[in-house]
């Protein structure tokens, strides 16, 4: 058992860079489902709307991002957009590009997904309601806000949270650009060829009881909100 003293000896001098890697994680995580919700509200509100223009540009949007590997995407703005700005600005970016391009490549794709789950929890509410809403004196914008809106969150926060939590596992991808997240700060901090897989394991056992554990929480936070 030396290697399993080798790797808790070594585990607690690694503690501070794991942590830091795990912040990453969480910040790519809550920024981009933040971001990807407020997205794919407006996307949905497009898809809904009685304008051609709108439900072609939001629908092309969606399609784009559903038939596009997320990896893919993460390529593109990782190399992509630095390029682009320095082609228009001639400087170089001097921020992190990396967790940047991750974060806002997770919104950007995680938002067309959100946007089918937004979507049909507001085609999931009577229209009754929108023509109760629009007789008592209220524009589209206000019943929709006050009426709508809120009841459909209801329905759909498990199934946004379910996603969110597909995000965090996804999140694992960020690897490929060089970002040192959980999954990447384990793999360097493997200093010793043996301890490489015990690392690796370590990883996947973090992601799988946090994943299980959320999992479970939804499941009974989607009973509780069960009407």
């Amino acid at each position: 058992m030396e290697w399993l003293t080798a790797f808790f000896n070594d585990f607690q001098n690694s503690a501070p860079a794991l942590w830091h890697g795990f912040s990453i994680t969480l910040k790519v995580v809550v920024i981009a489902t933040i971001g990807g919700i407020f997205i794919g509200t407006l996307l949905a509100l497009m898809r809904l709307s009685s304008s051609k223009v709108l439900n072609f540009i939001a629908q092309s949007y969606v399609n784009l991002f559903r038939s596009i590997p997320l990896l893919l995407v993460l390529m593109w703005f990782y190399f992509a957009v630095p390029f682009l700005y320095t082609a228009i600005t001639g400087t170089y970016l001097t921020i992190d590009t990396a967790l940047v391009s991750s974060t806002v490549a997770f919104m950007l794709f995680e938002a067309a997904y959100f946007s089918e789950i937004v979507r049909a929890g507001i085609q999931s509410i009577p229209r009754g309601q929108s023509a109760a809403a629009s007789a008592l004196g209220m524009s589209y914008g206000q019943s929709m806000r006050l009426i709508i809106l809120p009841q459909a969150f209801r329905k759909m926060t498990p199934l946004l949270l379910q996603q969110t939590i597909i995000l965090f596992q996804d999140s694992t991808m960020v690897y490929a650009i060089g970002l040192l997240d959980f999954f990447r700060t384990n793999y360097v901090r493997g200093d010793l060829m043996s301890l490489l897989t015990q690392y690796i394991l370590f990883a996947g056992l973090v992601y799988f009881t946090i994943s299980i554990l959320a999992t479970y929480a939804v499941k009974k936070l989607q009973r509780r909100l069960r009407v």
